[in-house]
């Protein structure tokens, strides 16, 4: 076990913080997914395999309140909504 401030194992940790954030079981395929390109949301859920709508649409709602992705919405018939990392996404 680790002591001092940067215990994993201690659920007040900003390391144990960060990994219940990313150790999700769609959100490191999502930023593997978007590497460094913007692609839009049936792109995305086609390059993440098995993954709903349902679950694409909250993670990354998820991610974006985190500060790991923009998501920007286009109003358009029907409405297009694209994905791309954020500098700190990009640094994961």
């Amino acid at each position: 076990m680790i002591e001092g401030e940067w215990d994993p194992f201690n659920r007040n940790c900003p390391s144990r913080q960060l990994l219940d954030r990313i150790g999700d079981r769609w959100t490191a395929l999502i930023i593997e997914a978007l590497g460094d390109q913007t692609l839009r949301f049936s792109a995305l859920a086609a390059a993440v395999g098995g993954i709903s709508q349902k679950m694409l649409t909250q993670t990354s709602r998820a991610r974006e309140a985190d500060g790991l992705l923009t998501r920007r919405a286009f109003a358009t018939a029907p409405g297009t909504v694209e994905y791309e990392l954020t500098p700190m996404g990009q640094s994961l």
